[in-house]
Protein backbone atom coordinates (compact mmCIF):
# COMPACT_ATOMS: atom_id res chain seq x y z
CA UNK A 1 0.00 0.00 0.00
CA UNK A 2 0.76 3.60 -0.51
CA UNK A 3 2.83 5.20 2.79
CA UNK A 4 4.04 8.60 3.08
CA UNK A 5 7.43 7.18 3.62
CA UNK A 6 8.97 4.19 4.33
CA UNK A 7 9.03 1.88 7.49
CA UNK A 8 13.23 2.31 8.01
CA UNK A 9 14.44 -1.25 8.85
CA UNK A 10 18.00 -1.89 10.17
CA UNK A 11 20.29 -3.40 12.82
CA UNK A 12 22.13 -1.02 14.75
CA UNK A 13 19.18 1.40 15.84
CA UNK A 14 16.51 3.20 16.00
CA UNK A 15 15.14 6.17 17.18
CA UNK A 16 11.23 7.99 16.41
CA UNK A 17 10.44 11.52 18.10
CA UNK A 18 7.57 14.08 17.64
CA UNK A 19 10.46 16.07 16.81
CA UNK A 20 13.49 15.51 14.04
CA UNK A 21 15.87 16.92 16.00
CA UNK A 22 15.05 14.94 18.96
CA UNK A 23 15.10 11.87 16.78
CA UNK A 24 18.05 12.80 15.63
CA UNK A 25 20.03 13.63 18.88
CA UNK A 26 19.15 10.19 19.88
CA UNK A 27 20.75 8.34 16.85
CA UNK A 28 24.16 10.60 17.74
CA UNK A 29 23.78 8.96 21.04
CA UNK A 30 23.28 5.71 19.85
CA UNK A 31 26.08 6.21 17.43
CA UNK A 32 28.41 7.62 20.25
CA UNK A 33 28.01 4.34 21.92
CA UNK A 34 24.99 4.67 24.05
CA UNK A 35 22.13 2.70 24.65
CA UNK A 36 18.53 3.36 24.10
CA UNK A 37 18.43 4.38 27.27
CA UNK A 38 20.97 7.06 27.01
CA UNK A 39 19.51 7.92 23.66
CA UNK A 40 15.86 8.53 25.08
CA UNK A 41 16.92 10.69 28.00
CA UNK A 42 19.15 12.91 25.45
CA UNK A 43 16.13 13.26 23.19
CA UNK A 44 13.76 14.01 26.57
CA UNK A 45 16.13 16.98 26.95
CA UNK A 46 16.16 18.43 23.26
CA UNK A 47 12.57 18.00 23.02
CA UNK A 48 11.68 20.78 26.34
CA UNK A 49 13.88 23.17 23.96
CA UNK A 50 12.71 22.66 20.45
CA UNK A 51 9.35 21.92 21.28
CA UNK A 52 8.72 24.71 24.23
CA UNK A 53 5.01 24.70 23.34
CA UNK A 54 4.47 21.19 24.35
CA UNK A 55 6.70 20.35 26.89
CA UNK A 56 8.97 21.83 29.42
CA UNK A 57 11.52 21.07 32.35
CA UNK A 58 8.87 21.83 35.30
CA UNK A 59 6.54 19.19 33.31
CA UNK A 60 5.77 15.14 33.47
CA UNK A 61 6.72 12.03 31.71
CA UNK A 62 5.96 8.54 32.20
CA UNK A 63 8.03 5.96 30.99
CA UNK A 64 7.54 2.27 29.91
CA UNK A 65 10.78 0.68 29.43
CA UNK A 66 11.83 -3.06 28.66
CA UNK A 67 15.79 -3.69 29.83
CA UNK A 68 17.41 -6.59 27.52
CA UNK A 69 17.15 -9.68 28.88
CA UNK A 70 14.80 -8.32 31.74
CA UNK A 71 11.54 -7.45 32.95
CA UNK A 72 9.65 -4.33 31.07
CA UNK A 73 9.17 -1.48 34.09
CA UNK A 74 7.29 1.74 34.09
CA UNK A 75 9.11 4.69 35.56
CA UNK A 76 6.60 7.11 36.90
CA UNK A 77 7.43 10.91 36.28
CA UNK A 78 3.97 11.90 37.36
CA UNK A 79 4.62 14.58 40.09
CA UNK A 80 2.12 14.61 42.82
CA UNK A 81 -0.21 17.40 44.40
CA UNK A 82 1.50 19.70 47.01
CA UNK A 83 1.22 19.02 50.60
CA UNK A 84 -1.22 22.47 50.49
CA UNK A 85 -3.00 21.66 47.59
CA UNK A 86 -6.67 20.91 49.50
CA UNK A 87 -9.88 20.48 47.83
CA UNK A 88 -11.29 23.18 50.97
CA UNK A 89 -8.09 25.39 50.02
CA UNK A 90 -9.51 25.69 45.81
CA UNK A 91 -12.97 26.27 46.20
CA UNK A 92 -12.48 28.99 49.34
CA UNK A 93 -11.05 31.09 46.33
CA UNK A 94 -14.57 30.73 44.57
CA UNK A 95 -13.49 27.57 42.62
CA UNK A 96 -15.40 25.05 40.84
CA UNK A 97 -12.93 23.56 38.82
CA UNK A 98 -8.80 24.20 39.06
CA UNK A 99 -7.68 26.55 36.38
CA UNK A 100 -6.54 25.35 33.83
CA UNK A 101 -3.62 27.74 33.70
CA UNK A 102 -1.18 29.31 36.33
CA UNK A 103 0.72 28.52 39.74
CA UNK A 104 -2.92 26.86 41.37
CA UNK A 105 -2.42 24.21 38.93
CA UNK A 106 0.96 23.28 39.45
CA UNK A 107 2.01 19.54 40.50
CA UNK A 108 4.93 18.91 41.82
CA UNK A 109 7.62 18.33 38.73
CA UNK A 110 8.25 15.14 38.05
CA UNK A 111 9.77 15.12 34.31
CA UNK A 112 13.64 15.94 35.58
CA UNK A 113 13.86 13.11 37.86
CA UNK A 114 12.65 10.77 36.03
CA UNK A 115 15.09 11.20 33.39
CA UNK A 116 17.90 10.61 35.70
CA UNK A 117 16.61 8.15 37.37
CA UNK A 118 16.30 6.43 33.51
CA UNK A 119 19.70 7.63 33.06
CA UNK A 120 21.45 6.31 36.75
CA UNK A 121 19.73 2.95 36.63
CA UNK A 122 19.88 1.63 32.63
CA UNK A 123 22.16 4.19 30.99
CA UNK A 124 26.07 4.09 30.24
CA UNK A 125 26.85 7.78 29.52
CA UNK A 126 28.20 10.75 31.69
CA UNK A 127 25.34 13.34 32.45
CA UNK A 128 27.47 16.18 30.84
CA UNK A 129 27.24 14.23 27.45
CA UNK A 130 23.49 13.44 27.76
CA UNK A 131 22.42 17.23 28.38
CA UNK A 132 25.14 18.54 25.62
CA UNK A 133 22.72 18.68 23.20
CA UNK A 134 19.49 20.50 24.90
CA UNK A 135 22.71 22.77 26.06
CA UNK A 136 23.94 23.68 22.75
CA UNK A 137 19.95 24.24 20.90
CA UNK A 138 19.44 26.59 23.67
CA UNK A 139 22.22 28.10 23.76
CA UNK A 140 23.18 28.46 19.80
CA UNK A 141 19.58 28.43 18.65
CA UNK A 142 17.63 25.95 16.91
CA UNK A 143 14.86 26.70 13.78
CA UNK A 144 11.38 27.07 15.62
CA UNK A 145 8.98 24.70 14.12
CA UNK A 146 5.78 27.07 12.85
CA UNK A 147 3.78 25.64 15.93
CA UNK A 148 6.06 27.59 18.60
CA UNK A 149 5.29 30.97 16.70
CA UNK A 150 1.75 30.10 16.29
CA UNK A 151 1.09 28.82 19.69
CA UNK A 152 2.54 32.13 21.31
CA UNK A 153 0.41 34.29 18.97
CA UNK A 154 -3.02 32.92 20.51
CA UNK A 155 -1.62 33.90 23.66
CA UNK A 156 -0.01 37.13 22.94
CA UNK A 157 -2.02 39.49 24.88
CA UNK A 158 -1.67 37.28 28.05
CA UNK A 159 2.18 37.75 27.62
CA UNK A 160 1.86 41.17 26.81
CA UNK A 161 0.03 42.63 29.72
CA UNK A 162 0.43 39.92 32.26
CA UNK A 163 3.53 37.80 32.17
CA UNK A 164 6.34 39.64 30.94
CA UNK A 165 8.72 37.09 31.57
CA UNK A 166 7.24 35.04 29.10
CA UNK A 167 6.96 37.88 26.49
CA UNK A 168 10.35 38.67 26.83
CA UNK A 169 11.42 35.13 26.07
CA UNK A 170 8.82 34.49 23.46
CA UNK A 171 8.03 37.79 22.07
CA UNK A 172 11.34 39.58 21.43
CA UNK A 173 10.98 42.68 19.13
CA UNK A 174 7.30 42.13 19.94
CA UNK A 175 7.31 39.17 17.20
CA UNK A 176 6.59 35.38 17.86
CA UNK A 177 9.19 33.35 16.29
CA UNK A 178 9.12 32.62 13.24
CA UNK A 179 9.11 29.39 11.31
CA UNK A 180 12.55 28.41 10.26
CA UNK A 181 13.87 31.64 12.36
CA UNK A 182 16.77 30.66 15.44
CA UNK A 183 15.06 30.77 18.95
CA UNK A 184 17.43 30.59 22.00
CA UNK A 185 16.83 30.10 25.41
CA UNK A 186 19.97 31.25 27.15
CA UNK A 187 18.50 31.14 30.79
CA UNK A 188 17.86 27.37 30.03
CA UNK A 189 21.20 26.75 28.93
CA UNK A 190 22.58 28.61 31.95
CA UNK A 191 20.19 26.75 34.51
CA UNK A 192 21.81 23.66 32.98
CA UNK A 193 25.33 24.72 32.87
CA UNK A 194 24.85 25.91 36.43
CA UNK A 195 23.01 22.25 37.61
CA UNK A 196 25.98 20.73 35.83
CA UNK A 197 28.49 22.36 37.54
CA UNK A 198 27.34 21.64 40.70
CA UNK A 199 26.27 18.29 40.23
CA UNK A 200 30.09 17.95 39.37
CA UNK A 201 31.71 20.18 42.16
CA UNK A 202 29.98 17.48 44.28
CA UNK A 203 32.34 14.77 43.12
CA UNK A 204 31.88 11.14 42.59
CA UNK A 205 31.60 8.66 39.75
CA UNK A 206 28.40 8.74 37.00
CA UNK A 207 26.02 7.27 39.42
CA UNK A 208 27.00 10.31 42.37
CA UNK A 209 27.25 13.02 39.42
CA UNK A 210 23.68 11.91 38.93
CA UNK A 211 22.70 11.81 42.48
CA UNK A 212 24.22 15.40 43.09
CA UNK A 213 22.26 16.62 39.49
CA UNK A 214 19.17 15.51 41.55
CA UNK A 215 19.77 17.38 44.93
CA UNK A 216 20.42 20.54 42.91
CA UNK A 217 16.66 20.23 41.35
CA UNK A 218 15.13 18.97 44.74
CA UNK A 219 17.46 21.41 46.90
CA UNK A 220 19.04 23.38 45.23
CA UNK A 221 19.05 26.99 43.20
CA UNK A 222 16.56 25.06 41.00
CA UNK A 223 13.88 24.18 43.77
CA UNK A 224 14.23 27.64 45.10
CA UNK A 225 13.12 29.68 42.18
CA UNK A 226 10.13 27.47 41.32
CA UNK A 227 9.38 27.63 44.70
CA UNK A 228 9.24 31.76 45.00
CA UNK A 229 7.60 31.93 41.60
CA UNK A 230 5.11 29.66 42.38
CA UNK A 231 4.15 32.16 45.74
CA UNK A 232 3.41 35.07 43.28
CA UNK A 233 -0.23 35.72 42.49
CA UNK A 234 -0.55 34.91 38.79
CA UNK A 235 -3.63 35.69 36.36
CA UNK A 236 -4.93 32.82 35.10
CA UNK A 237 -7.85 31.25 33.24
CA UNK A 238 -10.37 31.55 35.76
CA UNK A 239 -10.05 35.36 35.04
CA UNK A 240 -8.50 36.01 38.70
CA UNK A 241 -5.08 36.41 40.13
CA UNK A 242 -3.77 33.21 42.24
CA UNK A 243 -1.18 32.49 43.91
CA UNK A 244 0.09 28.49 43.85
CA UNK A 245 0.36 26.07 46.79
CA UNK A 246 3.63 24.85 45.60
CA UNK A 247 6.62 24.97 48.56
CA UNK A 248 10.79 23.92 48.60
CA UNK A 249 9.04 20.90 50.88
CA UNK A 250 7.26 19.88 48.20
CA UNK A 251 9.96 20.00 45.29
CA UNK A 252 12.46 18.50 48.16
CA UNK A 253 9.92 15.19 49.03
CA UNK A 254 9.97 14.00 45.44
CA UNK A 255 11.49 11.24 43.79
CA UNK A 256 10.38 9.57 40.50
CA UNK A 257 9.95 5.59 41.17
CA UNK A 258 9.09 2.44 39.62
CA UNK A 259 6.52 0.48 39.29
CA UNK A 260 4.64 -2.92 37.86
CA UNK A 261 3.27 -2.57 34.39
CA UNK A 262 -0.37 -3.75 34.18
CA UNK A 263 -0.53 -5.99 30.79
CA UNK A 264 -3.44 -7.36 29.04
CA UNK A 265 -3.21 -9.97 26.49
CA UNK A 266 -5.07 -10.02 23.12
CA UNK A 267 -4.54 -12.45 20.03
CA UNK A 268 -1.01 -13.69 21.05
CA UNK A 269 0.17 -10.25 21.74
CA UNK A 270 0.52 -8.69 25.37
CA UNK A 271 0.15 -5.14 25.87
CA UNK A 272 1.47 -3.51 28.66
CA UNK A 273 0.40 -0.18 29.99
CA UNK A 274 1.25 2.41 33.33
CA UNK A 275 -1.41 1.88 35.81
CA UNK A 276 -4.53 4.03 36.52
CA UNK A 277 -2.81 7.07 37.67
CA UNK A 278 -2.64 7.57 33.52
CA UNK A 279 -5.49 6.50 31.64
CA UNK A 280 -3.21 3.59 29.83
CA UNK A 281 -5.62 1.14 31.23
CA UNK A 282 -8.26 2.44 28.81
CA UNK A 283 -6.07 0.57 26.03
CA UNK A 284 -6.09 -2.40 27.70
CA UNK A 285 -10.65 -1.82 28.15
CA UNK A 286 -10.89 -1.11 24.61
CA UNK A 287 -9.09 -4.80 23.96
CA UNK A 288 -10.66 -6.18 25.93
CA UNK A 289 -14.02 -4.88 24.59
CA UNK A 290 -13.28 -6.14 21.27
CA UNK A 291 -14.80 -9.24 19.51
CA UNK A 292 -13.96 -12.13 21.01
CA UNK A 293 -12.74 -13.51 17.51
CA UNK A 294 -10.68 -11.20 16.13
CA UNK A 295 -11.29 -12.40 12.51
CA UNK A 296 -14.49 -10.77 13.27
CA UNK A 297 -13.17 -7.22 12.94
CA UNK A 298 -13.33 -5.74 9.64
CA UNK A 299 -10.87 -3.58 9.03
CA UNK A 300 -11.20 0.04 7.97
CA UNK A 301 -15.14 -0.53 7.69
CA UNK A 302 -17.88 1.92 9.41
CA UNK A 303 -18.75 -1.12 11.55
CA UNK A 304 -14.78 -1.07 12.05
CA UNK A 305 -14.89 2.60 13.24
CA UNK A 306 -18.33 2.33 14.90
CA UNK A 307 -17.60 -0.60 17.31
CA UNK A 308 -14.01 0.93 18.09
CA UNK A 309 -15.41 4.11 19.14
CA UNK A 310 -18.39 2.59 20.99
CA UNK A 311 -15.92 0.41 22.98
CA UNK A 312 -13.71 3.61 23.60
CA UNK A 313 -17.13 5.30 25.44
CA UNK A 314 -17.52 2.54 27.54
CA UNK A 315 -13.50 2.70 28.61
CA UNK A 316 -13.86 6.19 28.89
CA UNK A 317 -16.87 6.52 30.79
CA UNK A 318 -14.77 3.80 33.24
CA UNK A 319 -12.18 5.76 33.70
CA UNK A 320 -13.75 8.66 34.78
CA UNK A 321 -15.85 7.04 37.38
CA UNK A 322 -13.12 4.36 38.75
CA UNK A 323 -9.34 5.85 37.74
CA UNK A 324 -7.25 7.97 39.69
CA UNK A 325 -4.70 7.78 42.40
CA UNK A 326 -6.80 9.31 45.23
CA UNK A 327 -8.64 5.45 45.74
CA UNK A 328 -8.43 2.14 44.88
CA UNK A 329 -9.02 1.01 41.28
CA UNK A 330 -10.68 -2.18 40.90
CA UNK A 331 -8.14 -2.84 37.94
CA UNK A 332 -8.34 -6.55 37.74
CA UNK A 333 -11.84 -6.53 37.62
CA UNK A 334 -12.40 -4.15 34.82
CA UNK A 335 -9.85 -6.33 32.93
CA UNK A 336 -11.79 -9.46 33.72
CA UNK A 337 -13.74 -11.58 31.11
CA UNK A 338 -17.00 -11.90 32.62
CA UNK A 339 -16.80 -7.58 32.75
CA UNK A 340 -16.53 -7.41 29.50
CA UNK A 341 -18.66 -9.78 27.97
CA UNK A 342 -21.62 -8.06 29.72
CA UNK A 343 -19.99 -4.71 28.69
CA UNK A 344 -19.40 -6.05 25.31
CA UNK A 345 -23.28 -6.42 25.05
CA UNK A 346 -23.70 -2.85 25.34
CA UNK A 347 -22.43 -1.91 22.01
CA UNK A 348 -25.43 -2.03 19.33
CA UNK A 349 -25.86 -0.53 15.88
CA UNK A 350 -26.47 3.04 16.94
CA UNK A 351 -24.27 5.51 18.41
CA UNK A 352 -24.68 5.67 21.86
CA UNK A 353 -24.85 9.24 23.58
CA UNK A 354 -24.31 8.29 27.12
CA UNK A 355 -21.74 7.98 29.65
CA UNK A 356 -22.37 4.01 31.20
CA UNK A 357 -19.93 3.24 33.36
CA UNK A 358 -20.03 -0.39 34.77
CA UNK A 359 -20.26 -1.67 38.13
CA UNK A 360 -17.06 -4.36 38.46
CA UNK A 361 -17.32 -6.59 41.44
CA UNK A 362 -20.86 -5.35 41.52
CA UNK A 363 -19.50 -1.90 42.46
CA UNK A 364 -21.16 1.21 42.56
CA UNK A 365 -20.23 3.65 40.41
CA UNK A 366 -19.28 7.49 41.43
CA UNK A 367 -19.46 10.27 38.95
CA UNK A 368 -18.75 13.97 39.90
CA UNK A 369 -21.77 16.42 39.76
CA UNK A 370 -19.25 18.65 37.68
CA UNK A 371 -17.94 15.34 35.51
CA UNK A 372 -22.46 14.95 34.19
CA UNK A 373 -23.24 18.80 33.87
CA UNK A 374 -20.23 19.82 31.69
CA UNK A 375 -21.50 18.69 28.18
CA UNK A 376 -21.39 21.54 25.18
CA UNK A 377 -18.77 24.21 27.69
CA UNK A 378 -17.01 26.95 25.57
CA UNK A 379 -13.60 26.72 24.53
CA UNK A 380 -10.94 27.80 27.32
CA UNK A 381 -9.51 31.15 27.15
CA UNK A 382 -6.05 31.49 25.30
CA UNK A 383 -3.72 29.27 26.99
CA UNK A 384 -6.00 27.13 29.11
CA UNK A 385 -5.51 23.83 29.71
CA UNK A 386 -3.73 21.22 26.95
CA UNK A 387 -4.52 21.99 23.78
CA UNK A 388 -5.31 19.18 21.51
CA UNK A 389 -7.61 18.69 19.04
CA UNK A 390 -9.66 21.61 17.45
CA UNK A 391 -13.18 20.91 16.67
CA UNK A 392 -12.57 20.49 13.36
CA UNK A 393 -10.32 18.27 14.12
CA UNK A 394 -7.18 20.47 13.34
CA UNK A 395 -4.61 19.56 15.61
CA UNK A 396 -3.18 22.49 17.68
CA UNK A 397 -0.20 20.52 19.76
CA UNK A 398 0.08 19.28 23.12
CA UNK A 399 2.66 16.83 24.28
CA UNK A 400 5.92 15.02 23.00
CA UNK A 401 6.81 11.18 22.41
CA UNK A 402 9.76 9.95 21.85
CA UNK A 403 10.54 6.03 21.38
CA UNK A 404 14.07 4.11 21.31
CA UNK A 405 15.32 0.69 20.30
CA UNK A 406 19.03 0.01 20.31
CA UNK A 407 20.91 -3.44 18.80
CA UNK A 408 21.05 -5.03 21.95
CA UNK A 409 17.44 -5.24 22.70
CA UNK A 410 16.81 -2.74 24.74
CA UNK A 411 13.31 -0.60 24.37
CA UNK A 412 12.17 2.47 25.97
CA UNK A 413 8.71 4.64 25.15
CA UNK A 414 8.24 7.90 26.73
CA UNK A 415 5.36 10.74 26.84
CA UNK A 416 6.62 13.68 27.90
CA UNK A 417 4.53 16.61 28.65
CA UNK A 418 3.54 19.88 30.82
CA UNK A 419 5.32 22.88 31.50
CA UNK A 420 4.56 24.20 27.93
CA UNK A 421 5.42 27.80 27.12
CA UNK A 422 1.68 28.99 27.77
CA UNK A 423 0.99 26.81 31.33
CA UNK A 424 2.60 29.25 33.56
CA UNK A 425 4.89 32.84 33.35
CA UNK A 426 9.11 31.75 32.68
CA UNK A 427 10.47 31.67 35.56
CA UNK A 428 13.12 34.69 34.49
CA UNK A 429 16.05 32.84 36.34
CA UNK A 430 15.65 29.56 35.29
CA UNK A 431 13.95 30.07 31.30
CA UNK A 432 10.86 28.06 32.05
CA UNK A 433 7.79 27.97 33.21
CA UNK A 434 5.59 25.60 36.01
CA UNK A 435 3.15 22.71 34.56
CA UNK A 436 -0.62 22.73 35.27
CA UNK A 437 -1.14 18.97 35.57
CA UNK A 438 -3.55 19.74 38.67
CA UNK A 439 -6.24 20.67 36.45
CA UNK A 440 -7.00 17.20 36.10
CA UNK A 441 -8.29 16.67 39.25
CA UNK A 442 -12.12 17.28 40.42
CA UNK A 443 -12.75 19.26 43.40
CA UNK A 444 -15.41 17.44 44.79
CA UNK A 445 -13.82 15.08 47.80
CA UNK A 446 -14.63 11.33 47.82
CA UNK A 447 -13.93 10.83 43.85
CA UNK A 448 -10.80 8.62 42.49
CA UNK A 449 -9.37 11.72 40.82
CA UNK A 450 -10.15 14.29 43.37
CA UNK A 451 -7.33 16.92 44.42
CA UNK A 452 -5.92 14.75 47.01
CA UNK A 453 -1.72 16.17 48.74
CA UNK A 454 0.28 14.02 47.68
CA UNK A 455 -1.79 11.99 45.07
CA UNK A 456 -1.02 11.90 41.38
CA UNK A 457 -3.77 13.85 39.30
CA UNK A 458 -4.53 11.35 36.44
CA UNK A 459 -2.47 11.68 33.74
CA UNK A 460 -3.75 11.54 30.03
CA UNK A 461 0.16 10.55 28.88
CA UNK A 462 0.12 7.21 27.65
CA UNK A 463 3.17 5.38 26.13
CA UNK A 464 2.91 1.79 25.12
CA UNK A 465 4.78 -1.54 25.05
CA UNK A 466 3.57 -4.99 23.18
CA UNK A 467 5.34 -8.26 23.51
CA UNK A 468 4.86 -11.57 21.46
CA UNK A 469 5.59 -14.69 22.82
CA UNK A 470 7.29 -12.54 26.24
CA UNK A 471 9.85 -10.58 23.91
CA UNK A 472 9.11 -6.95 23.50
CA UNK A 473 8.93 -6.23 20.16
CA UNK A 474 7.01 -2.66 19.94
CA UNK A 475 7.33 0.50 21.41
CA UNK A 476 4.39 3.23 20.40
CA UNK A 477 3.03 6.26 21.79
CA UNK A 478 1.70 9.89 20.98
CA UNK A 479 0.58 12.75 22.03
CA UNK A 480 -2.88 14.13 21.92
CA UNK A 481 -4.70 14.32 25.68
CA UNK A 482 -7.89 12.38 25.94
CA UNK A 483 -7.14 10.86 21.92
CA UNK A 484 -3.61 9.19 23.42
CA UNK A 485 -5.02 5.78 23.44
CA UNK A 486 -7.93 5.96 21.04
CA UNK A 487 -5.00 6.90 17.90
CA UNK A 488 -2.65 4.53 20.07
CA UNK A 489 -5.39 1.74 19.77
CA UNK A 490 -5.83 2.41 16.68
CA UNK A 491 -2.43 2.22 15.20
CA UNK A 492 -1.96 -0.99 16.67
CA UNK A 493 -4.45 -2.92 15.59
CA UNK A 494 -3.37 -1.56 11.99
CA UNK A 495 -0.35 -2.97 12.62
CA UNK A 496 -0.94 -5.93 14.67
CA UNK A 497 -4.00 -6.90 12.15
CA UNK A 498 -2.54 -5.94 8.34
CA UNK A 499 0.20 -7.09 5.99
CA UNK A 500 3.49 -7.18 7.25
CA UNK A 501 6.00 -4.98 5.35
CA UNK A 502 9.81 -6.47 4.83
CA UNK A 503 9.58 -9.31 7.23
CA UNK A 504 8.56 -6.75 9.91
CA UNK A 505 5.64 -4.35 11.02
CA UNK A 506 4.01 -2.08 8.24
CA UNK A 507 4.58 0.55 11.48
CA UNK A 508 4.47 3.44 8.53
CA UNK A 509 1.21 2.39 7.22
CA UNK A 510 -0.25 1.90 10.61
CA UNK A 511 0.26 5.09 11.40
CA UNK A 512 -0.36 6.92 7.80
CA UNK A 513 -3.68 5.20 8.19
CA UNK A 514 -6.96 7.49 8.27
CA UNK A 515 -7.48 8.28 11.84
CA UNK A 516 -10.50 9.38 14.04
CA UNK A 517 -11.55 9.87 18.02
CA UNK A 518 -14.48 10.73 19.97
CA UNK A 519 -14.91 13.10 22.99
CA UNK A 520 -17.70 11.01 24.54
CA UNK A 521 -17.09 11.33 27.62
CA UNK A 522 -15.83 14.09 30.49
CA UNK A 523 -12.29 15.77 29.25
CA UNK A 524 -9.49 15.83 31.18
CA UNK A 525 -8.51 19.77 30.71
CA UNK A 526 -9.78 22.47 31.70
CA UNK A 527 -12.91 23.64 31.24
CA UNK A 528 -13.41 19.44 31.37
CA UNK A 529 -16.39 19.32 28.63
CA UNK A 530 -17.61 16.89 26.82
CA UNK A 531 -19.59 16.04 23.47
CA UNK A 532 -22.24 13.38 23.49
CA UNK A 533 -22.03 11.44 20.68
CA UNK A 534 -19.49 13.17 18.65
CA UNK A 535 -16.82 11.49 16.04
CA UNK A 536 -13.97 13.73 14.46
CA UNK A 537 -12.81 11.92 11.32
CA UNK A 538 -10.24 12.51 9.22
CA UNK A 539 -12.00 13.11 5.77
CA UNK A 540 -9.65 10.19 4.23
CA UNK A 541 -12.46 8.67 5.82
CA UNK A 542 -14.57 8.89 3.23
CA UNK A 543 -17.58 10.12 2.33
CA UNK A 544 -19.84 6.89 2.10
CA UNK A 545 -18.35 5.83 5.83
CA UNK A 546 -19.09 8.91 6.64
CA UNK A 547 -22.78 9.18 5.60
CA UNK A 548 -23.30 5.42 7.14
CA UNK A 549 -21.74 6.56 10.42
CA UNK A 550 -24.35 9.32 10.51
CA UNK A 551 -26.84 7.07 9.92
CA UNK A 552 -25.84 5.24 12.60
CA UNK A 553 -26.42 8.64 14.92
CA UNK A 554 -23.11 9.38 15.04
CA UNK A 555 -22.52 13.40 15.46
CA UNK A 556 -19.63 13.64 12.67
CA UNK A 557 -17.06 15.86 12.21
CA UNK A 558 -14.87 15.74 9.34
CA UNK A 559 -11.56 16.96 9.75
CA UNK A 560 -8.77 17.71 7.88
CA UNK A 561 -7.10 14.90 5.85
CA UNK A 562 -3.98 14.80 7.61
CA UNK A 563 -5.48 15.90 11.54
CA UNK A 564 -6.01 13.15 13.74
CA UNK A 565 -2.81 12.03 15.79
CA UNK A 566 1.13 12.46 15.92
CA UNK A 567 2.21 8.50 16.17
CA UNK A 568 5.23 7.46 16.63
CA UNK A 569 7.11 3.52 17.17
CA UNK A 570 9.96 1.11 17.17
CA UNK A 571 9.85 -2.46 16.86
CA UNK A 572 12.31 -5.08 17.19
CA UNK A 573 12.13 -8.82 15.73
CA UNK A 574 13.73 -10.76 18.54
CA UNK A 575 14.56 -13.73 16.04
CA UNK A 576 16.20 -11.91 13.25
CA UNK A 577 17.67 -8.79 15.38
CA UNK A 578 16.24 -6.06 12.97
CA UNK A 579 15.34 -3.36 14.17
CA UNK A 580 12.53 -0.79 12.22
CA UNK A 581 10.57 2.82 12.66
CA UNK A 582 8.11 5.11 11.61
CA UNK A 583 6.77 8.69 12.86
CA UNK A 584 3.76 10.26 11.78
CA UNK A 585 3.80 12.86 8.89
CA UNK A 586 0.79 14.75 9.85
CA UNK A 587 2.33 17.91 10.86
CA UNK A 588 5.57 17.74 9.19
CA UNK A 589 7.33 17.22 11.94
CA UNK A 590 7.67 13.87 13.43
CA UNK A 591 10.92 12.04 12.00
CA UNK A 592 12.59 8.44 12.53
CA UNK A 593 16.32 7.81 11.89
CA UNK A 594 18.61 4.72 12.30
CA UNK A 595 20.38 2.46 10.44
Amino acid sequence: MFTTRPTLQGTYGMAASTHWLASGTAMAVLEDGGNAFDAAVAAGFVLQVVEPHLNGPAGEVPIILAPAGGRPLVLCGQGPAPARATVDHYTGLGLDLVPGTGPLAAAVPGAFDAWMLLLRDHGTKPLDDVLSYAVGYAERGHPAVERVGETVETVRELFESEWPSSAELYLAGGRPPRPGGLLRNPALAATWRRLLGEARAAGGDRESTIEAARRVWREGFVAEELAAFAARPTLDSSGERHAGVLTGDDLASFAASYEEPVGYDWNGWRVLKAGPWSQGPVFLQQLALLPEDPDALDYGTPEYVHTLTEGTKLAMADREAWYGDAADVPLADLLSDAYNRARRSLVGSAASHELRPGSPGGRTPRLGRDALSRTGVAAPAAGAGEPTVAPNGGTRGDTCHVDVVDRHGNMVAATPSGGWLHSNPVVPALGFPLGTRLQMTWLEPGLPNSLTPGRRPRTTLTPSLALRGGEPVMAFGTPGGDQQDQWSLHFFLAAALRRAVRGGFDLQGAIDAPNWHTESFPGSFYPRAWRPGSITVESRVGEAAIAELRRRGHDVTVGEAWSEGRLCAVARDPETGVVSAAANPRGMQGYAAGR
